[in-house]
C-alpha cells in the first residue's frame, strides 16, 4: 500500500474529518522519483475543539506513528477546527515551511 493511502486511511478512520488533504510533496525535495518521504497534511475535525495546537498535533502524530518511524522523511500539520477552517484557510490552505536539506529549486538557482 502507499504510503500516502495508508495515512488517509488511518486519520480518516481516527478523526472522521470534515476535509483532509494528505499531499505527497517528496517530489519539491531532493529524493528520487517517485519518493514518498515528504507529506503535508491538512485536517479539519470537530474532534479539535478544545485542544490546542500541540496537542492536535501529537494526535496525528500517534495515528500515522508507524509511518513517521519507518517511512516518512517530514511530516507538515496544518490541524483546524471547523471554525478556524471556515473562517481562515477554506479557499487555499497554507504553504508547508522549506527543508533545511535544501530542494531541487534551491540546489538549481546556487549552481
Amino acid at each position: 500500500m502507499l504510503i500516502h493511502t495508508s495515512i488517509e486511511q488511518k486519520l480518516l478512520h481516527a478523526f472522521q474529518p470534515v476535509f483532509l488533504d494528505v499531499i505527497n510533496e517528496s517530489h519539491m525535495h531532493s529524493v528520487a522519483p517517485g519518493s514518498e518521504s515528504h507529506f503535508k497534511v491538512v485536517i479539519v475535525t470537530p474532534l479539535f475543539d478544545g485542544m490546542r495546537l500541540l496537542q492536535r498535533h501529537r494526535a496525528v502524530n500517534a495515528v500515522v506513528a508507524e509511518e513517521l518511524a519507518e517511512k516518512i522523511h517530514a511530516l507538515a500539520l496544518h490541524t483546524y477546527t471547523p471554525s478556524e477552517w471556515y473562517e481562515y484557510y477554506a479557499e487555499k490552505p497554507p504553504a508547508s515551511p522549506k527543508c533545511f536539506g535544501g530542494s531541487k529549486k534551491a540546489e538549481k538557482t546556487a549552481n
